[in-house]
C-alpha cells in the first residue's frame, strides 16, 4: 500500500470517528431554582418546627414573651399554602385577627405587590433614560474632557458610577462603559485593570453603600418593615468613606501602571496599543436634549431622597411629628413619581408616541426578573408566617442574642449574610428571604433594624465584589480582557480594606445608638 493510500485511511478513520464529548460545565443554578427549592424545603420543616408567638409592642416583639401555640391547619391547607405562595407572595392580605395570610382575607397587604411595581417603575425610568443615548453621552462627555488629566477622569466617572449604583442599583448598565474607558484609558498610559477598577469597583462599592437603591436598600427595609429613609445617614456616610478608599486605591495603582508599565497586574502589549490607537476620538458631543434629560435623571434622585426621609425625627427624636413639609412618601408614591418621570424624560429626551412606549415596556420587561424574585421570596416568608414558625426561629436564638454587644451583633449580622449571597445571589430576593427574620432579631439586642439593613448591604457588596457566578463581574472581565485570576489578586487587599472599614462602621454606629 502506498503512502496516498495510507494517507487516505488515515483521513477517512479521522473524518469516521465520533466527535470529541465536549466536557461539563458545572453551573450553579438560577435564583429561580434556588427559591422554589427553599420554598419546598420551608415547607416541610413546617411540620417540624413547633408553632408559636410573641407577644407585640408597637409591632415590635418583646424578649421573653415568646409562647408556643396550637396550628390546626391540616394538611390540605398547607398543601394550599405551598400552592399558592406565589400569590400570597405579590398580594397575600393578613387578616388582624388570626393572623394568616391569603389572597381573600380581609387587612393589611403582607405581600410584595408595593415593591414589585416600584421596582418595575424604576425599570421604565431608567431604561427610558438610556434609550436618550444621556447616560452614555455624559460618561463620553466627561470621558472627553478629562482626557488629559488621568486621575481627575478615574475619581470623577468611579464617583459618578458609585453614586448610580447606590441610588438606583446602577450594575449591568455600566458593562457598555468599558467600550468607552477602556481605549481611552489606555491611551492614557493605564491598563485594562484600570478601567474594571473604575467600572466594576465603582459599580459594586456603590450597591454596597446603598441609600435609596431599590434592589438593595427598598427591598431590605420593607422586607425589615422600616420606611426606606431610615438609617440614610450612616448609609451616606460609609458611602463617602468607602467609595474615597476604593478610588484612592485605583488611581495609585493606575498613577504605578503608568509610571512603570512593568508594574501592570494586567499586562500591557501590542493589542493594548492596537486599541488605543484605534479609538481615539470618536465620542460624540452631548445634545442640549440629553443634558436636560440629565438634569431631570438626577433631579428625581434628589426629590426622592427628599421625600423619603424622615426629617422630623432625624433632626430631633425618633417619635417626633412630622414637620409639615415632610412627605414621608412610601412605594406607592416613589412609584408614580418614577412613571411619570420616564415619560417626562423620554419626551425631552425625544422619544414620542411608540418609542416612548416601547422604551418603557422594554424597562419593565428587563426588571421583571427582580421583580418576581421579590415575590417568590416573599411567598417563602408567608409560608413561615402562617405556620407560625417564625417567632419559634427568632426564639432560638433570642437567649444569645440578648447578652451581645449591639456593636457585635451588628457585625455578625454581616457575617452571616455573607454565605447566604452565595446561595441566593439576588441582593432583592435575598433582602425579601432574609429580613423578616434577621431584622426583628435587632430589636433583642437593642439595635435598630436599620442597622440589620446595613449590614445586609455591606456583605452582599463584599461578596458581589468576588464572586465568579455574577453576570457584572464574569461580563465585566470579560469585556475589559482580564482574567478572574488576575483580577482576584488585584482586588484582595481593596477587598480587605473595605471590610474592615465597612466593620468599623457597623461597630461604631450600633454602639452609639
Amino acid at each position: 500500500m502506498s503512502d496516498s493510500d495510507n494517507a487516505f485511511n488515515r483521513s477517512t478513520d479521522l473524518q469516521a470517528a465520533p466527535p470529541a464529548p465536549r466536557p461539563k460545565i458545572m453551573r450553579f443554578p438560577s435564583v429561580y431554582a434556588v427559591l422554589l427549592a427553599i420554598t419546598v424545603v420551608v415547607w416541610a420543616l413546617t411540620f417540624v418546627i413547633p408553632s408559636g408567638k410573641y407577644q407585640l409592642l408597637d409591632g415590635r416583639p418583646l424578649a421573653g414573651s415568646y409562647r408556643p401555640v396550637d396550628n390546626h391547619r391540616a394538611f390540605s391547607e398547607k398543601l394550599l399554602d405551598l400552592f399558592m405562595a406565589p400569590v400570597n407572595g405579590f398580594y397575600g392580605v393578613e387578616n388582624p385577627a388570626t393572623g394568616h395570610v391569603g389572597p381573600y382575607e380581609s387587612g393589611a397587604v403582607f405581600g410584595a405587590v408595593g415593591v414589585f411595581f416600584f421596582v418595575l417603575a424604576i425599570g421604565a425610568f431608567v431604561n427610558t433614560t438610556i434609550r436618550t443615548g444621556a447616560i452614555d453621552a455624559g460618561i463620553g462627555r466627561i470621558a472627553t474632557r478629562c482626557r488629559r488629566r488621568g486621575t481627575l477622569l478615574i475619581s470623577l466617572v468611579m464617583v459618578l458610577i458609585a453614586i448610580g449604583g447606590s441610588t438606583f442599583g446602577m450594575g449591568e448598565e455600566t458593562l457598555g462603559f468599558y467600550a468607552i474607558l477602556t481605549p481611552l484609558l489606555l491611551r492614557l498610559g493605564y491598563d485594562r485593570l484600570t478601567a474594571v477598577g473604575v467600572i466594576l469597583v465603582g459599580s459594586v462599592v456603590g450597591n454596597m453603600n446603598s441609600t435609596v437603591n431599590p434592589f438593595m436598600t427598598g427591598a431590605a427595609s420593607a422586607g425589615a418593615g422600616i420606611p426606606l429613609g431610615q438609617g440614610i445617614g450612616l448609609r451616606a456616610a460609609m458611602f463617602v468613606v468607602l467609595t474615597g478608599i476604593a478610588v484612592i486605591y485605583v488611581v495609585r495603582y493606575a498613577r504605578k501602571v503608568k509610571h512603570h508599565s512593568l508594574a501592570s497586574m494586567a499586562g500591557l502589549g501590542a493589542r493594548d496599543d492596537q486599541l488605543a490607537q484605534e479609538n481615539g476620538d470618536t465620542l460624540a458631543a452631548m445634545t442640549r436634549a440629553q443634558k436636560g434629560v440629565m438634569a431631570l435623571f438626577a433631579g428625581t434622585f434628589v426629590f426622592m431622597i427628599f421625600a423619603l426621609v424622615p426629617w422630623a425625627q432625624v433632626i430631633g427624636v425618633p417619635g417626633a411629628a412630622s414637620y409639615a413639609w415632610q412627605l414621608d412618601w412610601y412605594f406607592p408614591e416613589l412609584t408614580a413619581t418614577f412613571l411619570v418621570m420616564a415619560v417626562a424624560i423620554g419626551l425631552v429626551g425625544g422619544l414620542f408616541g411608540e418609542r416612548l412606549i416601547a422604551a418603557m415596556l422594554e424597562g419593565i420587561a428587563d426588571f421583571m426578573g427582580a421583580a418576581l424574585v421579590i415575590v417568590l421570596a416573599r411567598g417563602i416568608t408567608v409560608i413561615m408566617h402562617n405556620a407560625f414558625i417564625t417567632d419559634t426561629v427568632l426564639h432560638s436564638v433570642e437567649s444569645a442574642i440578648a447578652g451581645t454587644a449591639s456593636g457585635l451583633f451588628s457585625v455578625i449580622m454581616m457575617v452571616v449574610i455573607m454565605p447566604l449571597s452565595f446561595l441566593v445571589p439576588s441582593s432583592s430576593g435575598l433582602a425579601t428571604l432574609s429580613m423578616p427574620v434577621l431584622a426583628p432579631m435587632a430589636d433583642f439586642a437593642g439595635v435598630g433594624r436599620d442597622m440589620v439593613v446595613t449590614a445586609f448591604q455591606c456583605a452582599v457588596g463584599i461578596v458581589a465584589l468576588v464572586t465568579p457566578t455574577s453576570a457584572i463581574v464574569m461580563s465585566g472581565l470579560a469585556l475589559a480582557g482580564v482574567s478572574y485570576g488576575k483580577y482576584l489578586l488585584w482586588v484582595l487587599p481593596l477587598l480587605a480594606t473595605l471590610v474592615i472599614a465597612a466593620t468599623a462602621f457597623l461597630a461604631v454606629a450600633a454602639s452609639l445608638r
